[in-house]
């Protein structure tokens, strides 16, 4: 299993970036996909979560600036970001969670992508 982000960058305080990630040896429709980011020194938080289902959520803090998005015949998904400030300069990491036969779970991770906002 392979998920390869990118589209991270530099930035302007107000900016917008649009991460991907391209996901192999799963198939995103029917895993759990979602973003996670880690800042300098701070635990590593879910930004946005695609269900199997269907449904996209993101952090309450969040909502209105940061969409994620899902393309199955692709195999990808993708973090819309907007008005993008200072707070969100981390790495982005990609992450899948694949249920498995029984109640069983597999979680496989990205290699992440930088994004730096600059004030």
């Amino acid at each position: 299993v392979q998920l390869q982000a990118s589209g991270g960058g530099s930035v302007q305080t107000g900016g917008s970036l649009r991460l991907s990630c391209a996901a192999s040896g799963i198939m995103v429709s029917s895993s759990n996909m979602a973003w996670y980011r880690q800042a300098t020194g701070k635990s590593r938080e879910m930004v946005a979560h695609f269900s199997r289902s269907g449904i996209a959520s993101s952090l309450d803090s969040l909502k209105g600036r940061f969409t994620i998005s899902r393309d199955n015949a692709k195999n990808m998904i993708y973090l819309q970001m907007n008005s993008l400030g200072p707070d969100d300069t981390a790495v982005y990491y990609c992450a899948a969670d694949r249920p498995q036969p029984g109640s069983g779970h597999s979680y496989y991770w990205g290699q992440g992508t930088q994004v730096t906002v600059s004030s």
